[in-house]
């Protein structure tokens, strides 16, 4: 499995910007994709995750109503949407899978596979 992640930059608070992280290398069918996040000198911490299929998506309390993510099997890309990005927002944002899943995990040790990070940088 691969993930790559892209779509990171600069924006000023209150920007918006679009992260896509492409899959490859298994049917995704069954897996349970996540975003997470990890500030400099903090722990990795989860934002958003969701089933391939598109149901049950989740957020992290920081982050929802100003964050989407969506799947597009067709693709086979996972997406994560910030809107009203804040200074707090900024860190290096990694795509995440996890295999033969049906619940939403919020621990990073609970997700197999990891795609690279792309730093988003939020300016006040």
């Amino acid at each position: 499995v691969q993930l790559q992640a892209c779509g990171g930059g600069l924006v000023q608070a209150g920007g918006s910007l679009r992260l896509s992280c492409a899959a490859s290398g298994r049917t995704f069918s069954s897996y349970v994709m996540a975003w997470f996040r990890q500030a400099p000198g903090k722990e990795r911490e989860f934002v958003a995750g969701i089933r391939w299929s598109g149901a049950s998506p989740s957020y992290a309390d920081s982050v929802k109503g100003r964050f989407t993510i969506s799947t597009d099997n067709a693709k086979n890309t996972v997406s994560l949407q910030m809107n009203s990005l804040k200074p707090e927002d900024t860190a290096v944002y990694y795509c995440a899978a996890r295999p033969l899943s049906l619940s939403i995990k919020t621990r990073p040790d609970e997700y197999v596979y990891w795609g690279q990070g792309t730093l988003v940088t939020v300016s006040s």
